[in-house]
């Protein structure tokens, strides 16, 4: 099939290979423009952007698809179907009416459940068990088109944002491909999603990091492992800021506030919460590396009685 890829952040990149891998013709990848990075003021090119200059793609970077001028640009390519993976705007109806296979995205979670921008993240922070990919037909509103193909993977006890990420990148890019040949073939269903069982999650931000200590240990804990490794889950410690990078609950009933270091072992702090206690394994001080608690306490002593946040 005549292929146009959207995207941008490492996430898509598996997709397109394996578009590419599995014999479709890709015609052309857009991907949003390149960004500024740092103090000098160095260029950085988004993830697929790379992935398509290995393979010599023809690449487009608009600042707004719905820019006549770049509809126009996709007419012209006349693609059979658009494919997006975490691309990061909103397709116009001009631009989905294009293709005649029409234009599905791959979505890291079982929709109608969590739509919106940071699906994966959710689901740790959530609890859930089980989580998966959706391969949806596309429509004018986020994540609310018909849904091709669906398949689950469980979540971890262990689990962090990032590698649930890399599990479920893996697992939209098999996806894809699989609905790409029922497109082809005409065996693709549409199964409309059920608009009362949806859940709608924002774009991240690094507030959503900062602990509120009054909430249960498990909540925390779950937070943690959701933010890492961005934005990262933090608190502050004798006015630096300390990011928490994996703790566990235990049980504790002795009083103690929220927030309050209330025992310090050799390679373990614990932070009494709302509902029992937090168990810190990693750590990192503002300005230092990440390091496990036993390393930190060597260097940095964290007394019982200590207020964090």
């Amino acid at each position: 099939m005549r292929v146009l890829f959207m995207g941008t952040p490492d996430f898509a990149v598996g997709t397109l290979e394996e578009i590419i891998e599995a014999g479709h013709e890709v015609i052309g990848v857009v991907t949003q423009p390149d960004k500024e990075k740092g103090r000098g003021g160095k260029v950085s090119f988004p993830a697929i952007k790379e992935a398509a200059l290995k393979h010599n793609l023809d690449i487009y970077q608009p600042r707004k698809v719905r820019e006549p001028e770049f509809i126009q640009i996709i007419r012209d390519l006349e693609p059979e179907v658009i494919v997006v993976a975490a691309f990061g705007q909103l397709l116009p109806k001009e631009l989905l009416d294009i293709p005649p296979y029409g234009c599905v995205n791959v979505h890291a979670s079982l929709l109608p459940k969590y739509r919106g921008a940071a699906p994966i993240q959710a689901a740790i922070i959530n609890g859930e068990e089980i989580t998966g990919v959706t391969i949806q037909y596309m429509d004018v509103k986020l994540d609310t088109g018909d849904i091709i193909l669906q398949e689950s993977i469980p979540i971890a006890d262990n689990e962090t944002g990032g590698s649930l990420y890399d599990k479920l990148a893996q697992l939209g890019a098999s996806l894809l491909v699989k609905a790409l040949g029922k497109l082809e073939d005409g065996t693709a269903t549409r199964t409309p999603q059920d608009d009362s069982l949806a859940t709608h999650v924002k774009m991240m931000d690094k507030e959503m990091g900062n602990i509120d200590f009054t909430q249960p240990a498990i909540s925390i804990e779950r937070m943690i492992r959701g933010l890492n490794p961005w934005p990262s889950a933090y608190t502050k410690l004798n006015g630096k800021t300390l990011k928490l990078w994996s703790a566990a609950v235990v049980e504790y009933s002795n009083s103690g506030q929220a927030g309050e270091v209330v025992k310090v072992d050799k390679d373990t702090i614990t932070i009494m919460t709302g509902k029992d206690a937090l168990e810190i394994h990693e750590l990192q001080l503002e300005g230092k590396k990440r390091l496990s608690c036993d390393a930190f306490l060597r260097g940095y002593p964290v007394e019982t009685g200590t207020i964090l946040g």
